[in-house]
């Protein structure tokens, strides 16, 4: 696989990102989950790769890119895209995101139609505040002197029962993604998804939608993409057996289902 690049965004944050698959192929963008790097993509990128352009980044305050300390908006990590797209002369480009990504992808979709072309939202939600904690999550990921029981958390969250019952090579390197994210980091993008509410304005989303989501997943439920895709106007709705990383838990299904929408361009 590539190599990982910088650029430098407008407030002066490095991010790093990666580009795989024919240079002349339809860009898609991948953007992760909270918590997560653009290597949740891994194993992703061959299958993907042969038909697209794959462009992965690290949200900031993940990975490689940096964690500038304080609170981040939606539309800060928003704009991070944008100008990564202006940094690559990229003009237009597919965006499948996930999880937090998958905020990412709406705020793109609503204040930036004119660069995608086509919009994937995998287990995400336009509003979580009233559900999730996040002012205690942001305290407690400060205070914690290590990460392994957030890391445990998260694992609950993102896996089925079967995968944790036993030792997994995916869920230790998922564990190691959070355990190496910057507290602050996380923190920041708690601040982000606290703040944001798009269940009306992603009424305006004119890029053609697919909306994925996890039978069993407890954290961005099936209900929440249920409502995505009835409120995104003619957006087509997919539900997996699965839980929330749904690229890795039903690999081949998943990836079935980006390309085939993708391919119906």
């Amino acid at each position: 696989m590539s190599e990982t690049h910088h650029f430098t965004t407008g407030d002066g944050c490095r991010i790093a990102y990666r580009i795989d698959g024919p240079e002349d192929g339809p860009v898609l963008a991948l953007s992760n989950s909270i918590a997560t790097s653009l290597h949740m993509w891994d194993r992703s990128v061959p299958e993907l790769g042969r038909s697209f352009r794959l462009l992965r980044y690290d949200l900031r305050g993940h990975g490689a890119s940096d964690a500038p300390m304080g609170a981040y908006s939606l539309d800060r990590l928003g704009r991070d895209v944008v100008e990564l797209l202006d940094f690559l002369d990229i003009r237009r480009a597919h965006f499948l995101g996930l999880s937090l990504g998958g905020f990412v992808g709406q705020w793109l979709g609503i204040h930036a139609p004119d660069r995608i072309e086509r919009l994937i939202l995998s287990n995400t939600a336009s509003w979580l505040a009233s559900e999730l904690p996040f002012d205690e999550q942001i305290r407690t990921v400060l205070a914690a002197t290590d990460m392994k029981a957030i890391a445990d958390g998260f694992m609950r969250n993102w896996f089925p029962a079967a995968m944790l019952a036993a030792p997994n090579p995916i869920v230790d390197e998922f564990r190691a993604m959070v355990l190496t994210t910057p507290p602050h980091g996380l923190a920041g993008c708690y601040a982000a998804l606290r703040d944001v509410d798009l269940r009306r304005t992603i009424a305006l989303i004119t890029a053609p939608t697919l909306v994925i989501g996890g039978e069993d997943d407890t954290v961005t439920r099936a209900s929440h993409s249920k409502a995505i895709a009835a409120t995104i106007p003619k957006a087509e709705l997919v539900l997996l057996p699965g839980v929330h990383i749904l690229n890795v838990e039903q690999p081949d299904r998943f990836v079935g289902a980006v390309t085939s929408f993708l391919r119906s361009a």
